[in-house]
């Protein structure tokens, strides 16, 4: 990027919000950018990365691209709104929807389910680009699925860690988190970037106009897909922890999935994950402010999933312990099954083809120490083992020094 920008063959990124905004308007054509909430978190998440993130000659190119697609997709968004008043009253009845900490088990959990023919799902080029473009037509060719597999294999290349710590591919299920970003919300900036500051305004911030932008994307996207607006959808991400009472606002007949992991293993995960994304865009990480971020993010997720769950009817939701999926994930999807009132028996199939097909995708162990990044087992079980002591979790501290 550097030898590109002298050479002439690439700008100097701009990031700055009026000058990204202009220039949106200007290649769409479109001045309508939806609720105009976005900016606040946007304001934010530019000043973060001008005073804490550091990125390097790529990480910088990156983002402005980043920026510039979220704000086109929010041009476009309202571009099909208008066009095609029919999305916005499409129903999204009572989802399922899987919450639990990073690297809890929630993919594993929310792929299982997403095999299941009854359930509407998000694919990852749906998430990467949650907006068609406007010469989209059903039943036609997507670019999207095209762009998003250019965007895994330049990730693949920047660093081949990051897409063995979380597998994916164009077509396959994925998280909803793309939906969030569109808001330039979620914690997906923080496991990109080092910006502690955007991090914590966003903690203190109600963001129900997010979860409000969420669901007219996911009207979207059924509609794009021409799928059964009878059929519940399937969601998942790890930022639902933070926002209980915003999601069940929007979605008052959700059935919750919770998932609990070791402590152990989920921060020393979510901190080896955040690592490898931000080395990508910084040449100076911090292993052990990244390890001292995700403790502290972790323990406020779980205290803010225990706050809001008091306030759930408890037929409302089920808890599955990472271990009893490990142990029999047969057994545990039958439990499952019983809670969201389903006959397993017709997705055993595709569940068994996913587990197949799972193993292709993650040939490699994710491996990760608390250690490097300058925390041990005594230190997260003393912040979070009343976590471990509620909800029965097996914790194993000899096991904790590597991980898969």
């Amino acid at each position: 990027m550097r030898l590109a920008r002298r050479t002439g063959l690439a700008e100097e990124p701009q990031l700055e919000r009026r000058a990204l905004m202009e220039r949106a308007r200007e290649y769409t054509g479109l001045d309508d950018f939806g609720d105009p909430w976005f900016e606040q978190p946007f304001r934010k998440l530019l000043e973060a990365i001008h005073a804490e993130a550091r990125l390097n000659a790529a990480g910088r190119w990156a983002a402005g691209k980043q920026f510039e697609k979220v704000l086109h997709d929010r041009l476009w968004a309202q571009q099909w709104f208008d066009r095609h008043p029919e999305i916005l009253a499409r129903p999204l009845p009572h989802p399922v929807i899987v919450v639990g900490p990073m690297r809890s088990g929630t993919t594993r959990m929310h792929r299982l389910l997403a095999s299941d023919h009854r359930f509407t799902h998000l694919r990852s080029f749906e998430t990467i680009s949650p907006v068609p473009r406007p010469d989209f037509r059903h039943g036609g060719p997507d670019s999207r699925i095209v762009l998003a597999g250019r965007i895994m294999r330049v990730a693949r290349l920047a660093n081949p860690r990051t897409l063995t710590i979380h597998p994916t591919g164009p077509m396959e299920p994925e998280e909803e988190l793309g939906l969030l970003v569109n808001s330039f919300w979620s914690t997906k900036h923080d496991a990109q970037w080092w910006v502690p500051s955007y991090g914590r305004w966003s903690e203190r911030q109600d963001p129900l106009p997010a979860y409000l932008q969420m669901a007219r994307l996911l009207q979207l996207t059924g509609w794009a897909q021409q799928a059964s607006s009878l059929r519940p959808w399937i969601l998942k991400t790890p930022q639902h922890m933070l926002d209980l009472p915003a999601l069940l606002k929007v979605f008052p007949d959700a059935r919750l999935i919770f998932t609990h992991r070791d402590p152990l293993s989920v921060v020393g995960s979510a901190a080896s994950l955040a690592w490898n994304q931000t080395i990508i865009y910084s040449d100076h990480a911090d292993a052990r402010k990244i390890g001292e971020e995700w403790l502290r993010k972790t323990r406020l997720q779980i205290d803010r999933m225990r706050k809001a769950r008091d306030d759930i009817p408890r037929s409302r939701f089920i808890d599955v312990h990472y271990e009893e999926m490990d142990n029999d994930w047969r057994a545990a999807m039958r439990r499952v099954y019983d809670f969201i009132g389903f006959d397993i028996a017709p997705a055993l199939p595709a569940m068994e083809r996913y587990q197949l097909r799972t193993r292709n995708l993650k040939r490699h162990p994710h491996r990760y120490s608390l250690e490097e990044f300058g925390l041990t087992p005594g230190r997260v079980l003393e912040e979070l083992g009343d976590y471990v002591k509620t909800y029965g979790i097996t914790s194993d501290a000899k096991a904790a020094a590597s991980r898969s």
